[in-house]
């Protein structure tokens, strides 16, 4: 036997929960960066909009149920379905797009965090933001291709008369 097979999954075993009371991960991300008053967001590189409202992990009702949908008995006798409710405003948010417990933990957090942007925030929200940039975006393609196909037509008609024509 290798001399350190018996540790091979302590790193899996292992969970390190941040105490009670001190800096969570805004925190030391703010304390790790040039300045003090440098959000996380902006360390990131985004600097032209703001971060979205941070989650107080007192404020949430966490529950694990069991999941649904495709995958067979590997999601439907699990209890990896997340689901999140946050107590002052009572919206909830069930995540259940992977496997993993954790990974659905983080997909929820991020869910309720841009729910929370757009209750809270509404118009001025960042994600409300982003959705009506899309949408633009959206709208000017659609037009784009509008014009294009009717320019085709008309090259086509104009086409068509040329060789009437001869």
């Amino acid at each position: 036997m290798r001399p350190l097979a018996c540790f091979r999954w302590a790193a899996a075993l292992a969970r390190i929960w941040p105490a009670p009371g001190g800096p969570g991960p805004r925190e030391k991300q703010a304390l790790l960066a040039p300045t003090a008053a440098v959000t996380a967001m902006q360390v990131a590189g985004k600097k032209d909009r703001p971060a979205l409202p941070p989650l107080e992990e007192r404020d949430l009702e966490e529950q694990f149920v069991k999941g649904h949908g495709p995958g067979g008995q590997a999601t439907n006798k699990t209890s990896n379905c997340v689901v999140l409710r946050h107590v002052p405003s009572g919206i909830i948010v069930k995540c259940h797009q992977t496997r993993s417990v954790d990974q659905n933990r983080k997909l929820a957090r991020k869910i309720l965090q841009e729910k929370l942007d757009i209750f809270y925030n509404g118009e001025n929200s960042l994600v409300y933001k982003q959705k009506q940039e899309a949408e633009r975006k959206k709208q000017e393609r659609k037009k784009r291709a509008k014009e294009t196909l009717e320019k085709k037509k008309l090259l086509k008609e104009l086409w068509e008369a040329s060789k009437n024509v001869r």
